[in-house]
């Protein structure tokens, strides 16, 4: 009979800092979401929401770079919650919605950049972490 890992949840859940999706839900400009993000750099629905303003502004090279901060931000958190690379990162957790955004805008703007390899990665990643996430 396989052992299974004792240590790992089943499901990773994250939280974003206190006020942050508040103050996010406020923002009605680009430099209202830019300040967010400044005071509350860990928040990774900040990162998500300026690099999908960059895509839509047709910025992909800015919007990589931010979809790369949510990204590295939020592995460091899934990590420290316990995720050791395998189980789910629920899409239906709102918390855990800024990092699959940041993951999956990670490989679009990768992919206008050229980088196939890194989208089909991320793409990938984000069925294996969200399969409930939406289409």
């Amino acid at each position: 009979m396989p052992e299974l890992p004792v240590n790992e949840p089943f499901e990773t859940r994250i939280t974003e800092p206190d006020g942050s999706l508040a103050a996010l839900a406020a923002a009605s400009s680009p430099d209202d979401v830019r300040a967010v993000a400044a005071q509350h750099p860990e928040c990774l629905s900040a990162w998500a929401e300026l690099g999908e303003r960059a895509l839509a502004d047709g910025d992909a090279v800015g919007a990589y770079a931010f979809f790369r901060v949510g990204y590295h931000r939020g592995l460091d958190r899934i990590r420290g919650a316990g995720w050791r690379g395998t189980g789910h990162v629920p899409w239906a957790h709102e918390e855990n919605r800024g990092f699959l955004r940041s993951l999956a805008g990670l490989g679009t703007a990768a992919g206008a950049i050229g980088e196939d390899t890194e989208a089909t990665r991320c793409s990938d990643f984000l069925m294996q972490l969200a399969p409930d996430r939406p289409r």
